[in-house]
């Protein structure tokens, strides 16, 4: 096989999102956040939607999220994108809206304006990274830290009697009438990325048919704060993470 044959349309396999920036990726090697990027862009770019998108990306880990997808974006405060989002897409109704948010911006500071913009059933996706930690900040504890996890401010594992239990923020979304869809996913393994890709892409499709608040979750590691290398890190969220917290839909409401 030639070079010419390598090229050819039909020989390919994969390539880089067209909506991906130049920018050097602050990301950790072996981060979640990187593929689930990638995901981001192919929709947004396969669906016809890069004129009408804006993305809101808040504090932590995902702050710079702007840097890397060529859509509009504008930056929230800590905690505050699903309120930010509800004024840009009641302002305009004919964009996709959506937020970028880690665990502990959308389920610790951010946990009133979670719940209030999908109990109103605002048209918009919530995308939750959930690695269990604060990865920007040093790796404390967040509310979703697994009881025995190991951070920085539980440095010899989280306790129910002390810090209380992990808090499964999607459960309780999936609870309110303003959602339509709630998932939880996972990009380890090439199979979960095809999955994860068609659950957002429905939740996509939900928010421009206003039916309401969709969130997908994205079950994810932190090799870093966790201190394990990137293999260990997906094999550890397998083996633990998944338990506390299952993949699959939540809630998948049609109408």
């Amino acid at each position: 096989m030639n070079t010419q044959d390598i090229i050819k349309p039909e020989n390919l396999v994969a390539s880089r999102p067209r909506l991906f920036t130049d920018a050097i990726t602050h990301y950790c090697p072996g981060c979640s956040h990187g593929v689930v990027h990638r995901l981001v862009a192919e929709l947004i770019d396969e669906m016809g939607l890069t004129d009408r998108t804006v993305g809101i990306a808040p504090v932590g880990c995902a702050v710079f999220a702007y840097n890397y997808i060529d859509v509009d974006w504008v930056e929230a405060a800590h905690g505050r994108a699903p309120a930010v989002a509800t004024a840009i897409s009641r302002l305009n109704p004919e964009n996709f809206v959506f937020t970028y948010q880690g665990d502990g911006d959308l389920s610790a500071i951010g946990c009133a304006e979670t719940i209030h913009a999908a109990n109103r059933g605002e048209n918009i996706v919530i995308i939750f990274i959930n690695n269990a930690i604060y990865g920007m900040t040093g790796g404390q504890m967040a509310p979703t830290t697994l009881l025995g996890m190991k951070t920085a401010t539980c440095p010899y594992g989280r306790r129910e009697d002390l810090n209380g239990y992990p808090l499964p923020i999607s459960n309780l979304l999936a609870q309110l009438d303003g959602t339509c869809y709630v998932t939880r996913q996972a990009v380890h393994t090439p199979a979960a990325v095809r999955t994860a890709k068609k659950a957002l892409k429905h939740a996509i499709e939900n928010a421009l048919a206003k039916r309401g608040t969709s969130v997908v979750e994205f079950v994810s590691t932190c090799n870093s704060g966790w201190k394990m290398t990137p293999a260990q890190a997906n094999d550890w969220m397998a083996e633990h993470m998944f338990a506390k917290y299952p993949l699959g839909d939540l809630k998948n409401r049609q109408d």
